[in-house]
């Protein structure tokens, strides 16, 4: 038997990411868990901002932003960019990320990142406690070692996940899309 809790955003597990934002003179790095997909051609992605996150005014101004994903080794960092503050300190350097720079965006990605997407705004859409961006996939930067036959192919087990307050290694594969077109019915 179900039982009826109060409103809530309960779908878990999330992603958890960092976005890097900004340019030359000035860039930030945060903690995500509401980024997700929204388009496949064009590729879009959201990502929804708390309206008094450094990152917000950052993204605002450049109308770029790269997310990055983030694999357990570097939990640690996740961490750090999510409780402290760009205003008051540099979160690459707290979180122990090394700047990249961006190919077809200004602000830099994470070097130590298996994935980076860039993108470019295109939307923004305000909502009571957030800001959320959409933004279109400019490109994609992969890690040589993870792309087999022209995709991006991450080891089991290898990202993290935010569920209700916690960070969670992501889990096994237990079937491809469209593995139930091939059984008789």
């Amino acid at each position: 038997m179900k039982i009826q809790l109060k409103p809530a955003t309960s779908l878990a597990p999330l992603p958890a990411v960092v976005v890097t934002c900004g340019d030359e003179t000035e860039n930030n790095a945060i903690t995500l868990a509401w980024v997700g997909t929204v388009n496949s051609v064009p590729p879009i992605l959201t990502a929804a901002v708390r309206y008094s996150r450094h990152s917000l005014g950052i993204i605002e101004r450049t109308g770029e932003f790269t997310v990055n994903l983030i694999p357990k080794e570097l939990l640690h960092g996740l961490d750090v960019c999510g409780v402290t503050s760009g205003r008051d300190c540099d979160k690459f350097a707290a979180a122990g990320f090394t700047r990249a720079k961006g190919v077809n965006v200004k602000c830099p990605h994470i070097a130590e990142s298996p994935a980076s997407l860039e993108c470019k705004v295109i939307r923004r859409v305000d909502l009571p406690t957030h800001a959320v961006f959409f933004g279109e996939v400019v490109s994609v930067l992969a890690d040589e070692r993870y792309v087999k036959d022209g995709r991006l192919r991450l080891p089991e087990g290898m990202l993290v996940t935010y569920v209700n307050g916690q960070y969670l290694e992501t889990g096994a594969a237990i079937g491809t899309y469209g593995y139930t077109a091939g059984e008789s019915k």
